[in-house]
């Protein structure tokens, strides 16, 4: 018998993580307790929609939602580059951490004016860390060049390709990388050698494509994550339903007890 493997899975979400992140995280810490193993978060960095990175916060005066997210140093970045590879503007933390004392502890303040990381997905990660949610949890990431190298081949997959001087992360189909401008429009790039040191995989093999390197026993699943996973693909994993929290897509910034 090998010792459980606990695994929970999310893009960055936040440089505050959201609200359902947190709940994830307490379900697979609960989960532990109850039957040891190790917790494994999978980071999905190589996702490249900057919407997963808005952070909502509510305004500690008044209670109002007022959502905040990353600059980036130019659109076909933030379009198209992976959250790894998204990198952050001069003087964006400086100018973001003016305005979050209206909305979080000032404990939180100050870790955010520490946090050196120059891309999105790092930032995000050294915040959560910060934060304490990471203690004694093994981070995989999707962007990891040996991660990607480990797992199988999947059919459906984007491929990460410069483009224009930048990073961009590109699906793969029929034979063409293409880039989604939106709608019914895409942009096909010229054809280019790419191995699996590039590859990540799309929405509805990414749980098999993981399962493929991480192996784990249990998966703690999110509410919108039921739509598209497919349990009879994964292998015998037993699903978790995370925790109920309350508005489940604002920033979680408590301060522990």
């Amino acid at each position: 018998m090998t010792a459980p493997v606990i695994c929970f899975g999310q893009q960055p979400c936040g440089f505050f993580p959201r609200r359902f992140l947190a709940a994830k995280i307490a379900a697979a810490r609960r989960l532990r307790s109850e039957i040891g193993g190790e917790i494994v978060f999978f980071f999905h960095d190589s996702d490249h929609d900057p919407r997963e990175t808005q952070t909502t916060l509510r305004d500690r005066r008044t209670g109002e939602p007022h959502t905040l997210n990353f600059a980036f140093e130019n659109k076909l970045q933030r379009k198209f580059s992976p959250l790894y590879a998204k990198r952050i503007p001069a003087g964006w933390r400086d100018k973001t951490a003016r305005q979050l004392p209206a909305f979080v502890d000032p404990r939180w303040v100050d870790g955010f004016k520490g946090v050196e990381a120059s891309n999105v997905a790092d930032f995000c990660l050294e915040m959560y860390r910060l934060m304490g949610l990471l203690e004694g949890i093994r981070i995989a990431r999707s962007g990891d060049p040996a991660f990607r190298r480990s797992a199988f081949d999947v059919p459906d997959f984007f491929v990460d390709v410069q483009h224009d001087g930048e990073t961009v992360r590109a699906r793969f189909v029929a034979g063409a990388l293409q880039l989604h401008e939106g709608g019914a429009s895409f942009v096909t790039l010229p054809p280019v050698p790419f191995d699996k040191s590039q590859v990540s995989p799309a929405r509805d093999s990414r749980l098999r494509w993981m399962q493929s390197v991480v192996r784990c026993t249990h998966y703690v699943v999110g509410a919108g994550e039921k739509a598209y996973l497919r349990p009879e693909e994964a292998g015998g994993i037993t699903f978790v339903d995370r925790d109920a929290i309350d508005r489940p897509d604002e920033a979680y910034c408590e301060i522990p007890v």
